[in-house]
């Protein structure tokens, strides 16, 4: 991998952002924020399965008013998304949250502007200044005929500005577009102008699919250069996939530890066994069995559907699994175990990697 690009640091919560930093992942809830409980258990399986940091929309006194609960009892720390209303932000402060995203020249002149900076200031909550293709002012529209990337660009300065005009420097900054192009020159113009920490992201990047596909070639062009220090995969589907794609994403450029080392096969009509289940279960117990042992040994495991590649990857691996009319083989370094139904073949396998990888 490039080296990091050096930017400010910056604490949200327990998390730190920039200077070095390890490139945290982000998500967001899709439910009320008033929904306390709801949010709530996103928050717990967002964590479980990675994130480091979660954000909520505040787009009323009742959703301020939840952030006092919320905050009290999430497991990671909490942005709130604030337009417009700078009393909401206020609000949120108050509730304790760990940082806003908020763009100040959109909430109703200097003085309020002011009153948040202040309010921020005493626990230096960092304000992300996040700045959209679909939400870009009607001046600089006009200055440049379309959202391009140094209209992008032009609008996050001038956000900056007015922070940094009164002294207050915890800045991160997002620019954001729905395509490639646009997304990866924009955030090359901005590293060029500024050391504050950039939030990577593809907006409005679309379903779980092509989302998954734009969001990961923008984001690894920018990550392999060495920019961006924290990053969220927008996508129109659970959140469970962002977080799933932004993990994966981070290994995959080496910035993040790896996690569960599980080969499977695409499966074909020869499958006697339900492959996709298995191999599901498989990835997911070992996922959360390396976050509870983060010291325990990666083993590399296969869960294979029949017997043509099957026994070879199963010499291969440390442990696996091969399909067969209805059951799984289960294999130690190439050596069989024993034959089982699928769902004891799973919890098998499980027992073998507490043995060995502990």
């Amino acid at each position: 991998m490039t080296l990091r690009t050096q930017t400010r640091r910056l604490q949200v919560g327990p998390v730190a952002v920039g200077g070095g930093a390890p490139v945290s992942v982000q998500t967001m809830a899709n439910v009320p924020t008033a929904d306390v409980p709801a949010v709530l258990r996103q928050i717990d399986r967002a964590a479980e399965l990675g994130c480091d940091i979660f954000r909520v929309a505040v787009p009323d006194a009742q959703a301020a008013e939840a952030l006092r609960t919320l905050c009290a009892k999430s497991r990671l720390p909490l942005v709130a998304d604030i337009h417009f209303d700078h009393r909401l932000a206020l609000a949120a402060l108050g509730a304790g949250v760990a940082a806003l995203r908020i763009n100040p020249g959109n909430i109703g002149g200097p003085e309020r502007v002011r009153a948040v900076v202040e309010a921020a200031r005493p626990r230096r909550v960092p304000i992300r200044i996040g700045v959209n293709g679909g939400s870009l002012e009607k001046p600089l529209l006009a200055k440049y005929g379309a959202a391009t990337p140094e209209a992008l660009v032009e609008s996050a300065l001038g956000h900056v500005r007015l922070l940094e005009a009164l002294d207050y420097r915890e800045i991160k900054i997002s620019v954001k577009a729905s395509d490639i192009p646009r997304t990866v020159a924009a955030y090359r113009l901005l590293a060029e102008r500024v050391d504050y920490p950039l939030h990577l992201g593809l907006t409005e990047a679309g379903t779980a699919l092509r989302g998954t596909v734009t969001s990961c070639v923008a984001l690894a062009r920018l990550l392999e250069e060495g920019l961006g220090d924290t990053l969220r995969v927008s996508l129109t589907a659970p959140i469970e996939q962002e977080v799933r794609v932004g993990v994966e994403l981070l290994r995959a450029c080496g910035l993040r530890a790896p996690g569960a080392w599980v080969t499977s096969c695409p499966t074909c009509g020869r499958t006697q066994v339900d492959v996709q289940a298995a191999a599901e279960a498989v990835s997911d117990a070992l996922e959360g069995f390396y976050r509870a042992h983060p010291a325990a040994k990666r083993l590399h495991v296969a869960v294979m559907g029949c017997v043509v590649n099957g026994p070879g990857e199963a010499r291969e691996a440390d442990l696996a699994l091969c399909g067969g009319r209805g059951v799984f083989a289960l294999y130690r370094r190439g050596a069989p175990v024993a034959t089982l139904p699928a769902a004891e073949a799973v919890e098998a396998l499980l027992r073998l990697v507490a043995e060995e990888a502990l």
